[in-house]
């Protein structure tokens, strides 16, 4: 066995410091299983059913959606992906060459906020999970002391393999991919005999409206990825093909994210108040038999404890780069906390379990994309990062700018950003200008945020692009843990 093999369950040690050349012996084919495994969620099939019961589309309005929004999103994530070759460091240690040392603590704050949401619903959802398994296989009735409990060994298990680090998290994915994978097909071959697909096939059409919407919220999940998409593409060599890093993500993600949805799809004929039930899993116990069910849902715990990791893992990389100055894996039990904390409240108060995260994901949405307008602008005209100036938090950095802020950045994704909310509608928020135009009404401020912030950095004047300092390479130790992304 070789020393990689062997360490691939070993602590991470390497935080927001830029990769050396001689780690960086990944390969683009890597991605693939790493984007299979941050989509392996019985939300998926949530979400799925949400667009006949909440969206009111039919089966093959539902197939576009399921179709088109993860090109949509993924093929961001694996543009931006194309950063983390370039400079070999996380995705928010990048951005302090696009906004400044000062400046991206801004939008690393709001995304790192965002963070704590996402993972609050991923947990709850894998506790959900867990409370349905021992409803049907052991007959125990959920009851909040038991909610909480199920919540806790979740998050527990969810900071044990993100602290390991991108190994451990990897190494997992792969098996539960495979698993995953089986079980689903059971999944697809059950529902094929045991549908009524002449209800299916013959829904009534929603509106235009609701079709691009959907898109937006199914497309949401991958937009969480997109300032994370470097974290796991920095130990690419430099010689890594650009074009293979957004086929292979788009491929991995693409090839769960549109029969999972589907598949929700095709559940929601059975469950009609799927919109108003308090959690996101228990209809699973409804719909598939106890021998499908019950292990499908297992290795789906397995899948969103990957998820939740993968998204900690970025997050102690971005607490890192506002200044917690603790080893990354220290900074991922910051999430934890939190996500257990707002997991509490999510489980024992919320009455509609759909209604909030619907709400969620059309904020969590416009929140990435205005960081994204500007960093993606940002790439057409940087090539290569300096590791000394992302590494040098002080007065002297090169990305330090105008008092540590790129005045050009930082507006633009501040008036991106709330040009976005202005357009966007929630059950919690509504933008004055969410009506009676096509951006509001289409569901399309996260568009906006974008296009409106990558416009407006790409026409204001901007620093000057500084040339990387070298920095030598050390010889490789026993002490460094080799890649196997």
């Amino acid at each position: 066995m070789s020393k990689t093999a062997a360490r691939e369950g070993a602590l991470e040690t390497r935080g927001i410091e830029p990769v050396p050349d001689h780690e960086r012996t990944a390969r683009t084919r890597g991605l693939f299983p790493t984007w299979v495994g941050a989509n392996i969620s019985v939300l998926l099939l949530t979400m799925g059913a949400s667009l006949v019961v909440a969206y009111h589309l039919n089966f093959w309005q539902a197939l576009v959606v399921a179709a088109v929004a993860p090109v949509v999103s993924y093929g961001l994530v694996g543009l931006i992906g194309i950063a983390g070759k370039r400079g070999a460091a996380p995705g928010m240690a990048l951005s302090r060459a696009v906004f400044g040392q000062r400046g991206n603590l801004l939008p690393g704050s709001l995304i790192w906020v965002a963070r704590w949401g996402w993972e609050t619903i991923n947990a709850v959802t894998g506790a959900y999970a867990l409370l349905t398994i021992l409803d049907l296989a052991l007959g125990i009735k959920a009851n909040g002391v038991l909610d909480l409990v199920t919540l806790l060994l979740f998050v527990i298990a969810t900071f044990v393999i993100s602290g390991l680090g991108i190994n451990a998290v990897q190494k997992c994915s792969k098996y539960a991919t495979y698993l995953f994978g089986v079980f689903s097909v059971l999944v697809l071959a059950y529902l094929a005999v045991h549908t009524d697909w002449s209800r299916v096939m013959h829904g009534g059409a929603g509106s235009t409206a609701s079709l691009i919407t959907a898109v937006g919220m199914i497309a949401a999940g991958g937009v969480s990825w997109i300032p994370s998409a470097p974290d796991f593409t920095r130990y690419l060599p430099r010689t890594a093909s650009s074009r293979a890093i957004v086929g292979q993500t788009m491929g991995g993600a693409g090839i769960v994210v549109l029969p999972l949805v589907l598949m929700g799809a095709v559940m929601a004929v059975g469950t009609p108040d799927l919109a108003s039930a308090s959690d996101p899993v228990s209809f699973l116990g409804t719909i598939l038999p106890l021998w499908i069910a019950v292990p499908y849902l297992l290795i789906a715990v397995v899948g969103m404890l990957l998820i939740n990791s993968m998204s900690m893992y970025s997050a102690g990389f971005t607490a890192q780069t506002l200044g917690f100055r603790i080893p990354r894996h220290w900074a991922v039990s910051v999430n934890a906390v939190i996500s257990l904390a707002l997991g509490g409240v999510l489980m024992l108060v919320a009455s509609s379990f759909m209604g909030s995260f619907i709400a969620f994901l059309s904020m969590l949405a416009v929140a990435f994309s205005a960081w994204t307008g500007v960093f993606g602008a940002d790439m057409l005209r940087r090539k290569e990062y300096d590791p000394r100036a992302l590494a040098d938090t002080t007065r002297t950095s090169a990305y330090w700018y105008r008092a540590g802020f790129s005045p050009a950045a930082v507006s633009s994704w501040a008036i991106g950003l709330i040009s976005g909310l202005l357009f966007t509608t929630s059950d919690w928020f509504t933008g004055p200008l969410a009506g009676n135009n096509p951006i509001g009404e289409y569901g399309l401020g996260w568009i906006a945020a974008i296009v409106i912030s990558a416009a407006l950095y790409l026409a204001l004047p901007k620093p000057r692009i500084p040339s990387p300092t070298p920095t030598p390479t050390p010889a490789p130790s026993e002490e460094q843990i080799p890649a196997t992304v």
